[in-house]
């Protein structure tokens, strides 16, 4: 099977390469940087208290590095949910997140994300579909990369 090519789970390969562009701006609130940081046990107080924040230097309270994956997910459905991908949501399992931070995510910011689909490999009646989520400020410069992969099984899987 080539790498251009529907693959047995659906999934249309011949979407690797392509890019897609933000279509919202993510304004990121003290109110989710609080839910997040409960969601993973966060307990420092600069993820909840503005004072706490400051008093290291943010502007603002900081986001838990995970947070980037909320961010980065919603964006991932122009790709994800459209119809061309052939991707069965209800047959996904998340096998991977990596991140790379260039700098803390604060209340305040305003994100936008450019979703790129950077690899579709089959392997044992999965296949694993890898996108690459870079996140900009308002003046877009880089404040975090996001790289998932998904693994989709197959019919009967």
């Amino acid at each position: 099977m080539t790498e251009s090519s529907t693959r047995p789970t659906g999934v249309n390969a011949t979407l690797v390469g392509r890019s897609y562009a933000p279509t919202e701006t993510y304004e990121v609130s003290r109110v989710k940087i609080a839910e997040m940081a409960r969601a993973t046990g966060a307990t420092h107080p600069a993820h909840y208290d503005p004072d706490a924040a400051w008093a290291l230097g943010y502007a603002d309270v900081v986001a838990t590095p995970t947070f980037a994956v909320v961010v980065a997910q919603r964006a991932e459905q122009a790709y994800v949910g459209s119809e061309e991908a052939g991707i069965d949501f209800s047959r996904v399992v998340h096998a991977e997140e990596r991140f790379t931070h260039h700098r803390p995510i604060v209340a305040g910011d305003r994100l936008r994300t450019t979703v790129h689909v950077d690899k579709i490999l089959e392997r044992a009646g999965l296949t694993l579909v890898s996108t690459r989520a870079e996140i900009a400020d308002a003046d877009d410069a880089p404040v975090a990369t996001v790289r998932s992969t998904l693994a989709v099984r197959g019919e009967g899987r």
